[in-house]
C-alpha cells in the first residue's frame, strides 16, 4: 500500500473512532464510470450484509454515482471494504 493510502486510512480510521459510537450506519460513496461489470462488483460486495444501495447516473451518462448505507461493527471494517472495493474496482473513486 502506497504512503499516501496508508495515511488516508489511518487518519480515516481515527476520525471514525473519534466520530462514532460502533456498532453505527456507514454511507460509503463511490463514483465510477457506467459500467455494469464494475457497478456489479461493487454490489456484490455489499451483498448480504444488509445494504442499501442507491445508485444514481450522471447527467451525460458517463459516470454512476453508488451509495451504500450499512451498519458496520468498526472503523476497521469500514476500512476493509472501502480497500476491498479499491482492489476489486480499477479507477473508483472512493469518498
Amino acid at each position: 500500500m502506497g504512503h499516501i493510502n496508508k495515511f488516508f486510512y489511518n487518519n480515516l480510521s481515527q476520525l471514525l473512532e473519534k466520530t462514532s459510537e460502533w456498532p453505527c450506519e456507514y454511507l460509503f460513496k463511490f463514483i465510477v464510470k457506467s459500467d455494469k461489470n464494475k457497478i456489479e462488483i461493487i454490489e456484490s460486495i455489499f451483498d448480504n450484509i444488509g445494504a442499501i444501495i442507491k445508485k444514481k447516473q450522471s447527467r451525460n451518462n458517463n459516470f454512476i454515482s453508488i451509495s451504500v448505507n450499512v451498519i458496520m461493527d468498526s472503523p476497521k471494517n469500514v476500512i476493509e471494504k472501502y480497500k476491498e472495493v479499491s482492489n476489486k474496482v480499477k479507477d473508483v473513486i472512493l469518498l
